[in-house]
């Protein structure tokens, strides 16, 4: 009789035993609690959790992707959106994460919701499209600064996308081609203006050598000679026209007197 009793003892100790060993892989740590008080961390590892006494709860140290679900934000140019983000963020102290705070993971998605609407409620929506950077990096640091003390770290937020409504694509749409059109005036009026300067340019350079008018009449006689041309021309020497403009620049400044 007492045989089997030390025999049943030595089993429950032993079964005592192998329940206190506890084995955590490189990603977790274990927190410990004594008769309710946090011991310390343990992990990863080999070691021992004395049953009824302590109690470990489990903690994973990799990268938690958290998807925000998608809110409905007023910008402030009151345009209504639906915008949804990807929050990534660890915990680097196991304790603060389970004493300080219940559920975290929950709590992180909470506080995530509420600083994206938040924050892109005092933007516009322009900047909401086109500075994404600087809205994920101001929602970035409000919630690592909130989440400081509960031993996690945010390491990237990232807006994924901004829905609008059928009615305001239309009108970013009508925007986007008047501003094309607005653009492409521009460019044609610049390149008359540089066609004009050049003009100008080229009819200054013309009046300092007649010859080089001369000329320019030469080569526009052989561009109109062009083959299977029916145009017919008749030079006319700038010589036999200049005494005629002389003479009736003379009768019209006569009339102009006698007027």
């Amino acid at each position: 009789m007492l045989i089997n009793f030390g025999f049943a003892i030595i089993i429950l100790l032993a079964l005592l035993v192998f329940a206190s060993i506890k084995i955590l892989p490189e990603y977790e740590r274990g927190v410990m609690f004594t008769l309710g008080r946090m011991t310390g961390v343990k992990g990863p590892g080999l070691f021992l959790v004395v049953p009824v006494i302590q109690k470990m709860i489990k903690v994973d140290m990799r990268v938690v992707v958290l998807d925000v679900p998608p809110q409905d934000v007023i910008s402030r140019d009151n345009v209504s959106v639906r915008v949804n983000a990807v929050v990534y963020f660890r915990v680097i102290d196991a304790d603060k994460a389970i004493v300080e705070v219940e559920h975290f993971y929950d709590a992180v998605s909470q506080l995530a919701q509420t600083t994206l609407r938040s924050v892109l409620g005092k933007h516009e929506l322009d900047e909401m499209l086109a500075e994404r950077d600087k809205l994920n990096a101001d929602i970035q640091e409000i919630l690592d600064r909130h989440t400081d003390a509960w031993g996690l770290k945010v390491a990237n937020v990232e807006i994924k996308q901004v829905d609008l409504d059928e009615s305001m694509t239309r009108a970013i749409a009508r925007q986007a081609e008047a501003e094309r059109a607005r653009r492409a005036k521009v460019i044609n009026a610049e390149g008359e203006m540089q066609a004009a300067e050049n003009l100008r340019g080229a009819a200054e350079q013309l009046a300092r050598e007649p010859q080089a008018l001369q000329l320019r009449y030469l080569q526009t006689l052989v561009d109109i000679a062009g083959e299977n041309n029916s145009t017919i021309v008749f030079p006319l020497p700038m010589d036999l026209i200049e005494p005629l403009m002389d003479v009736a620049k003379k009768m019209s400044d006569k009339d102009s007197a006698r007027e």
